[in-house]
């Protein structure tokens, strides 16, 4: 099992930049299939990005090219790198972590992008 910790949201202006991490505990963190979720007011949390064990990553749609998931194995951290942040990024931001069919969560940290 592993306990993530998010942390680095706040406030920016549209077209800035934020880097959130997430801090893991665990004795198995590179096998972990890791990734950011995001959950606005009144609507569902969605996917943003994830990382593989191996390496590989996946973005949703309307983060492409903007968001860089990556991850530092020595120090059981995941990173989200957000630039051209978008008023419609706001929102609060989960780290998942998936291993033998178990998802766990973080308590998300809040991202707000004014206009």
């Amino acid at each position: 099992q592993v306990q993530l910790v998010e942390s680095g949201g706040g406030l920016v202006q549209a077209g800035g930049s934020l880097r959130l991490s997430c801090a893991a505990s665990g004795r198995y963190f590179s096998t972990y299939t890791m990734g950011w979720f995001r959950q606005a007011p009144g609507k569902e949390r969605e996917f943003v990005a994830r990382i593989w064990s191996g390496g590989y990553t996946s973005y949703a749609d309307s983060v492409k090219g903007r968001f860089t998931i990556s991850r530092d194995i020595a120090k059981n951290t995941v990173y989200l790198q957000m630039n051209s942040l978008k008023p419609e990024d706001t929102a609060v931001y989960y780290c998942n972590g998936a291993r033998n069919g178990i998802d766990y969560w973080g308590q998300g940290t809040q991202v707000t992008v004014s206009s």
